[in-house]
């Protein structure tokens, strides 16, 4: 499955369904209060943005925090540093970011599965 987020102010986005599931679960769009059906479509709207970006902006910090932490665990240990993710939190965040906060600016919401 694919999650396509459409928006008259910006370009479509288009992220692998387990890419997008994580982007809608930080910004408190789907969880586990929320079925499946609720994550294949939606509406984030201008007046949520500001929260949405700022969801974002502390995951992609604790990402980061959390990877410092364990090399320098690694490190203490005299263990082979860990394997991360070859692509960051940082880089698969960027473009959805940078569409909220177009969005946001424009004032036009951002919508899902419709």
């Amino acid at each position: 499955m694919l999650y396509k987020f459409k928006s008259k102010g910006t370009g479509d986005l288009i992220m692998l369904q387990p890419n997008g599931r994580r982007m809608l679960e930080i910004i408190g769009k789907i969880g586990d209060s929320h079925g499946d059906s609720d994550a294949n479509k939606g509406i984030i709207l201008p007046e949520q943005m500001p929260v949405a970006l700022a969801a974002l902006s502390a995951a992609v910090a604790q990402e980061a925090a959390d990877r410092k932490a364990a090399l320098a665990r690694a490190l203490e240990r005299n263990e082979d540093p860990p394997h991360f993710e070859t692509i960051s939190l940082r880089q698969r965040t960027l473009p959805f970011i940078e569409m909220l906060q177009r969005c946001e600016k424009a004032g036009h919401a951002i919508v899902w599965g419709v």
